[in-house]
């Protein structure tokens, strides 16, 4: 059986397990590739080239401030390398955040069923009803007033997701 099932995912986090620590050992071991990929000399370290290449190499896309921040936060050394251990610590937490952010876009990707790329009133109001939610219409208004910040009476995706992170659903 596979560890990337959602029942997997569900259990974790049901047993207090933050999405930055369930990894699955695909997800390990592609860590452990990267780092050892990029690690030539064999010394068991890595320096910022070799960080954001071995990044790049696991999808991510890190700005130079980012590598900077990530080596002087993982570095306890000193040394301006980082060791596996400091590597996987940073990858797990970069994965998780990857995760949460997809599973957001997903859910926008729910309300947003016309495909406009906004949640409108109409979106919200049919969630609700598929939900069973006995929710007003002042209050759907509501809902969307406070997620909508420009006044369009329109959520964007950005929207969507700074409210999930607020009421802290993510």
């Amino acid at each position: 059986m596979s560890n990337k099932s959602p029942t997997t995912k569900t259990i974790r986090r049901k047993r207090g397990e933050s999405a930055a620590t369930a990894l699955t050992e695909d997800q390990r071991q592609e860590i452990r590739e990267a780092f050892d990929l990029f690690d030539a000399d064999g010394s068991g370290a890595i320096d910022a080239k070799e960080l954001k290449v071995a990044m790049r190499a696991l999808g991510f896309e890190p700005k130079k401030e980012e590598i900077r921040q990530m080596i002087v936060q993982a570095d306890t050394d000193g040394s301006g390398m980082i060791d596996f251990a400091e590597f996987e610590k940073l990858m797990t937490l970069k994965l998780g955040e990857r995760d949460a952010n997809e599973e957001m876009a997903k859910a926008f990707r729910l309300f947003d069923d016309d495909e406009t790329g906004y949640v409108t009133f109409k979106n919200l109001k049919r969630v609700a009803m598929e939900l069973g939610e006995d929710i007003s219409d002042e209050e759907l208004q509501e809902m969307i007033d406070e997620a909508d910040r420009d006044g369009d009476g329109r959520v964007t995706q950005d929207d969507f997701v700074r409210i999930l992170k607020k009421t802290n659903l993510y």
